[in-house]
């Protein structure tokens, strides 16, 4: 198991995960699957029924490869995402948030702007 793996199995179901201009809160609720793959899922806002949010995940692979770009260039930016993860950017644009937001969690990255996640110093 990777460094950034064994990091993703300690965060607790209920953990809001922080976006810089999401309307409500985005909370990991646990592992999955998603695209044939263990995935961490996580809820988002339903803004037509409150009681039931809808749920993403981002697979294991695609957490890695995440993590392997903001180690080796310093940046996480939504361009790299929409090329290098296709699946994930196809479900939605707030897969990016999402990773970025944990691997703030982490201490892994700082939000530098919109778009651009940066490593953390």
């Amino acid at each position: 198991m990777t460094t950034i793996q064994a990091r993703l199995e300690e965060l607790p179901g209920g953990t809001v995960i922080p976006k810089p201009e999401a309307k409500g809160d985005f909370i990991i609720k646990g592992w999955g699957m998603r695209r044939g793959e263990r995935a961490l899922i996580y809820t988002i806002p339903n803004h037509k029924n409150s009681s039931k949010p809808h749920q993403k995940g981002i697979t294991r692979s695609e957490w890695e490869r995440a993590f392997e770009r903001l180690q080796g260039t310093g940046e996480f930016t939504h361009l790299w995402f929409n090329t290098a993860l296709p699946a994930c950017a196809k479900e939605g644009s707030c897969n990016f948030t999402t990773i970025g937001g944990v691997f703030q969690l982490l201490g892994l990255a700082a939000y530098k702007r919109r778009g651009i996640y940066s490593k953390a110093h």
